[in-house]
C-alpha cells in the first residue's frame, strides 16, 4: 500500500537564500520570497506544516514600483489611540524604511494565521548590499 508522504517538523530540512532585489519590481519579488518562505517550492510541501526556507533580501532600497504607485499607494498605520490613523505614500516609505514596504509585501502574501507568523519570522530584509547571516552560508536565489 502506498502512502501520502506528509511532512512534520521532525523531517523538514531548511535551506538560507539570499535574495539581491536591485532592480525587482516589489509585488513580484514578493510572490516569489513568500513562496520560498511557505515552501512551496519544494517536493515536500505539506499545508499544515511550516516547510519553507529562511529567506534574507538585500538592497531593499533598490527595488521599484510601476506605475504610479510611488504616489498613488498609501500605507496605513493605526496607533490605537482615537484619530491615530497615519498615511504614508509609498514613495516616503521607501526613502525611510524600504525594508518595511517589503516586510509589508511578503506578510500580505503569507497565511493570516499562526503559522503565516511562523513563517514571516524566517524573513530578514536589509536596505543595503550587507547582511549579518554569512555564518549560515546563504545560497543565492535567482528570480526570474
Amino acid at each position: 500500500m502506498k502512502t501520502t508522504f506528509m511532512a512534520n517538523a521532525a523531517n523538514v530540512e531548511r535551506k538560507w537564500y539570499v535574495v539581491d532585489a536591485a532592480g525587482q519590481t516589489v509585488g513580484r519579488l514578493a510572490a516569489e520570497v513568500a513562496k520560498v518562505l511557505r515552501g512551496k517550492h519544494k517536493p515536500t510541501f505539506t499545508p499544515h506544516v511550516d516547510t519553507g526556507d529562511y529567506v534574507i533580501v538585500i538592497n531593499a532600497d533598490k527595488a521599484v514600483f510601476t506605475g504610479k504607485k510611488l504616489t498613488k499607494k498609501i500605507y496605513f498605520r493605526h496607533s490605537g489611540y482615537t484619530g491615530g490613523t497615519t498615511f504614508t505614500p509609498a514613495g516616503q516609505m521607501m526613502e525611510k524604511m524600504p525594508e518595511r514596504v517589503i516586510e509589508l509585501a511578503v506578510k500580505g502574501m503569507l497565511p493570516k494565521n499562526h503559522l503565516g507568523a511562523q513563517m514571516y519570522r524566517k524573513l530578514s530584509v536589509y536596505a543595503g548590499a550587507e547582511h549579518p547571516h554569512a555564518a549560515q552560508k546563504p545560497e543565492e536565489l535567482k528570480l526570474n
